[in-house]
């Protein structure tokens, strides 16, 4: 081959080499100025990953991809030492926007509170009386007053027969009889027992059921009554009744039950900690939502020792008076308790991520970054808690959404690791 023409494939060979070297440094150039793409991610359920593009198996929306850029460092705070703990992490306003991110601020809590619950009426068990058979007997007649009815206390409401009253009443009678005989005779013994005789028959027609104006009436009559009525032991509403007219009934049968709701109960379940300040006295101010404007005084009566594991409650019995019977058993009413707390920072309950064996709040630091605070807490009432350490007041927090934020800091501290 000529000098000439191996010159010239030298030349030529080099060019193309240069030319190649020039068109991957350019590929490579872009590449790097090109977004890089770290995963796909569910944005409904940021924890849901993925490698490719593609639908989110919960709920079919797009996976978004995640990009190098956007994504939050990798620097844990001070306490990260046992590896778990979240990291600081960077959402975008959009982002926060779509997992519903809310803000509140660290108060200080004047040493005063509200408190509120959601109470159920009930009767009080000292003011239910069951109207019972005291005999064996047939139901004669039955008055017209049916369930619901207000009745007054003394109020006929069942006429019956029973041959046990017949006996009782004739014993009456004979008493009676007897000490008028002998009411002017020289015998104190015998007047003495004829007394106690008479007493032992009132006694039993009393204790029988028999109101007061009918032995009046055996007594002013001298006759014995074919029916006895029995009557309402107290003025209240009828809420049982089972009794129908020519009815056999045994000893023991309950005729009616009658409630007296002029005094109620108010049953709550707060949680233990509410409780503590909640002591036998305290009051509360009763509210129902279906009658606006309307307002009753209730008394804390008893904390009862009935512990409910699945919503980690005591049950509380409150009393008040309901002259008006507008309380009616089974409704709903808000209760309201002015209650003295000891001073200090306090956060909504929701702010506060709890573990087990930390509880972590996140703090806003501004531009999208949101820095995770251990935290230790004191006394919690209804939906604040105390914060002994780890805030300071006017610090914004997350409110709503922190377990998003929780599973975003999480997935960076992860991603810090393997980088």
């Amino acid at each position: 081959m000529k000098p000439k023409s191996v010159v010239m494939v030298v030349l030529l060979m080099t060019g193309a080499f240069g030319v190649g070297r020039w068109r991957d440094r350019t590929v490579n150039a872009r590449a790097l100025a090109e977004p890089r793409i770290l995963y796909y991610h569910d944005p409904m359920h940021p924890s849901y990953r993925s490698a490719q593009p593609g639908k989110a198996p919960d709920c079919g929306m797009d996976l978004t991809p995640v990009y190098a850029k956007d994504a939050a460092p990798a620097a844990a705070p001070a306490d990260a030492a046992d590896g778990n703990a979240p990291a600081r992490v960077k959402i975008s306003a959009e982002k926060q926007q779509l997992i519903g991110v809310r803000l509140g601020e660290v108060e200080k809590s004047p040493g005063a509170g509200t408190f509120r619950a959601l109470g159920r009426v009930v009767p009080d068990e000292a003011r239910v009386f069951p109207l019972t058979a005291k005999v064996d007997g047939w139901v004669r007649h039955i008055f017209p007053d049916s369930t619901g009815s207000l009745v007054e206390k003394g109020q006929p409401l069942v006429a019956i027969y029973s041959r046990d009253f017949q006996v009782a009443q004739q014993a009456y009678l004979f008493a009676l009889n007897q000490l008028d005989r002998f009411k002017d005779g020289d015998e104190p013994d015998a007047m003495d027992r004829l007394k106690l005789a008479l007493s032992d028959a009132l006694t039993n027609l009393e204790g029988m059921g028999m109101s007061h104006p009918q032995i009046e009436e055996i007594a002013r009559t001298r006759k014995v009554l074919q029916a006895v009525n029995l009557v309402a032991p107290a003025t209240g509403f009828i809420v049982s009744r089972k009794v129908t007219p020519e009815q056999r009934f045994d000893r023991g049968m309950e005729f009616y039950r009658i409630v007296d709701l002029s005094h109620v109960w108010i049953l709550a379940n707060v949680g233990e900690a509410e409780s503590r300040s909640l002591m036998p006295g305290a009051a509360a101010r009763v509210s129902l939502a279906q009658i606006p404007g309307t307002t009753f005084q209730a008394r804390v009566g008893n904390v009862l020792p009935q512990f409910d594991a699945v919503s980690r409650t005591l049950q509380m019995r409150l009393e008040a008076d309901n002259p008006r019977f507008t309380l009616k058993p089974d409704m709903y009413a808000d209760l309201e308790f002015a209650v003295h707390i000891p001073a200090g920072l306090v956060v909504p309950k929701e702010a506060v991520i709890d573990s087990g064996l930390r509880k972590t709040v996140y703090v806003d630091k501004g531009n999208g970054n949101f820095e995770p605070r251990t935290v230790q807490t004191g006394w919690r009432l209804g939906d604040r808690v105390q914060i002994v350490d780890g805030l300071e007041a006017g610090e914004h927090i997350v409110v709503s959404g922190n377990f998003l934020v929780d599973s975003e800091s999480r997935m960076a501290l992860n991603r810090g690791r393997h980088d």
